[in-house]
């Protein structure tokens, strides 16, 4: 087995594709979500703003120069696999009224 391969730790990433202005108990839900995954100690998520895209609706969000464009978010959370599981998947199908999650095994180099 090689150095590399000692370093690896196994992961779960899952991304979630929602709409800015998609919202859940008066909150924006990539902060909702985002917050909750800090609030029950999950090891990282980061959310980043979509310059346009479009979903099964075939509604092709883009910039607009009206305050309310609804653009495209994606929110990626990882964790152990367990964690992902048992806390986080049936967490996000509670909040997520429309949007796709998807999930992936990674391979994350040990940190410290």
């Amino acid at each position: 087995m090689s150095n590399l391969e000692n370093d690896l730790q196994v992961q779960y990433l899952v991304r979630v594709f929602i709409t800015e202005e998609d919202t859940y108990q008066g909150q924006k839900l990539y902060k909702y979500i985002l917050q909750w995954c800090y609030e029950n100690g999950i090891r990282g998520g980061t959310v980043f703003r979509g310059i346009a895209g479009f979903g099964k609706h075939k509604v092709l969000r883009k910039p607009s120069l009206l305050p309310k464009s609804n653009l495209p978010i994606v929110v990626e959370i990882m964790d152990s696999p367990q964690v992902v599981e048992e806390k986080l998947i049936p967490f996000l199908k509670e909040v997520i009224k429309e949007g796709t999650i998807t999930l992936e095994k990674v391979y994350v180099l040990k940190r410290n």
